[in-house]
């Protein structure tokens, strides 16, 4: 099932840049390793936010969920969830 997943993230003004170092690296881990696994298919970035829209291939919400619970940045993003299904009229054998 596929998600359109919109995170915003909102890092505290209080936070060293050392810790938003070690977060943000560690949160760029995490989301090759689901790249590489199909389950994050795109990840675009939101141009002058901090702020992304993704695709996730996943069982269904509770799988979602849990992907993101294991986000590192998870507590500091603002998320909306959209699920989506194949339109009628794409072209693409791919889309789900």
């Amino acid at each position: 099932m596929l998600f359109k997943v919109c995170m915003t993230v909102c890092l505290p003004h209080t936070m060293s840049p050392a810790e938003a170092d070690e977060l943000k690296s560690a949160e760029r881990a995490i989301a090759h390793e689901l790249q590489r696994r199909g389950t994050w298919r795109h990840l675009w970035r939101v141009a002058g936010r901090y702020a992304n829209v993704s695709i996730f291939d996943v069982a269904g919400p509770a799988e979602l969920h849990e992907v993101l619970l294991t986000l590192p940045l998870f507590p500091y993003m603002q998320i909306e969830v959209e699920a989506l299904c194949r339109h009628p009229s794409s072209i693409h054998e791919d889309d789900r």
